[in-house]
């Protein structure tokens, strides 16, 4: 009897440590829907699970979802990695959503402009610049567009489209206009003052939606937007004759970011997936289905994505990196001064 009391005793405490096991073998990973929760599901996860011994929930959300789903589960939270856009990654970083990051994650093999930091790391590079209609372009003897200035010129009216300010591309926009007359980030009136001038009266739609975005380009009712190479690889993608150009002046950088959650049940194995999605072969498929450059500096990219996305030293040292700590204080005054004066 006490043999087999002692069994069953013994049993318990396998089922329990079995259960123990399984809870901080389980990650929750936040991080952007449709292409992007596809390509984690099908390229990206399964490798990582099979090799850390590891099951991975994934939850997926827009960055303005993830970050306020952080916020809501503030002590208790659900997610141990999460990535964003770097403006809501600045957010969760400084209200200390962020653990440390480990000391081999922001190697030297990964781009400065990437360290986001202190607990935060770009994991793809997005610019923002230029989308254009090639054919359109050759047709009405266009050179491709080069500087920001040229969003003001007069043979682009009715046929520009540039996302509005809730929109990272839109804000963008604002900041470059700011900063090409004189301002920036903690001087934007002069880039408001040439937005509602010079800029508006070009625009036939302010569209915050790629989906939209892509149709107008599709149905000739616009030449040219402020958009993303990501996007634009995505638009090229169906045979559509879309082009990026990068303003002399520089692209803004747009990163997807990732970072461990404070407070995580699964912190080693959190360190491991964001070293996981720096790693060159990630890169490669991050590059190829997201069109996002890579950041690890020993990435080496296939001609065709090599061409099209911010890759290599030279691009990456041309791209600009906005002062998001400024933005994030003062963007909710800009959004209300944008409705008031741009989209009036």
């Amino acid at each position: 009897m006490k043999k087999h009391i002692a069994m069953l005793a013994a049993a318990g405490s396998l089922m329990a440590a079995t259960s123990a096991h399984a809870q901080t073998k389980t990650l929750t990973v936040g991080g952007y829907g449709g292409s992007f929760e596809t390509l984690m599901k099908e390229l990206i996860i399964p490798e990582f699970e099979k090799t850390h011994d590891v099951t991975i929930q994934f939850v997926a959300g827009n960055s303005t979802e993830n970050l306020a789903r952080l916020q809501a589960q503030k002590g208790n939270q659900e997610l141990d990695v999460v990535i964003l856009d770097d403006g809501p990654m600045y957010q969760a970083d400084a209200l200390g959503f962020c653990a440390p990051l480990a000391a081999d994650v922001a190697s030297d093999d990964i781009y400065d402009i990437a360290k986001l930091g202190p607990n935060s790391i770009g994991i793809g590079f997005v610019a923002t610049g230029f989308t254009y209609n090639a054919e359109w372009f050759e047709k009405e003897g266009w050179d491709a567009p080069k500087s920001w200035k040229d969003l003001t010129d007069a043979k682009y009216d009715q046929v520009l489209s540039i996302p509005p300010i809730s929109n990272t591309y839109g804000l963008h926009t604002l900041v470059m206009m700011a900063r090409m007359n004189g301002g920036g980030e903690s001087e934007i009136d002069p880039g408001f003052t040439a937005m509602a001038d010079d800029v508006a009266p070009n625009v036939l739609v302010f569209e915050p939606s790629s989906g939209k975005m892509s149709e107008l380009f599709q149905s000739n009712e616009i030449a040219i937007s402020i958009w993303g190479s990501g996007r634009t690889k995505s638009l090229a993608d169906t045979g559509f004759p879309a082009k990026f150009a990068y303003p002399e002046e520089g692209a803004v950088a747009l990163m997807l970011a990732a970072c461990p959650v404070v407070e995580s049940d699964a912190p080693d194995e959190a360190q491991a997936f964001v070293k996981y999605l720096l790693d060159p072969e990630i890169q490669v498929r991050l590059g190829d289905a997201m069109g996002s450059g890579p950041v690890n500096k020993t990435t080496e990219l296939p001609q065709e994505l090599a061409q099209t996305l911010p890759y290599g030293p030279e691009k990456i040292s041309k791209l600009i990196a906005v002062d998001w700590d400024t933005i994030n204080q003062n963007r909710q005054d800009w959004t209300q001064r944008w409705a008031r004066e741009v989209e009036r």
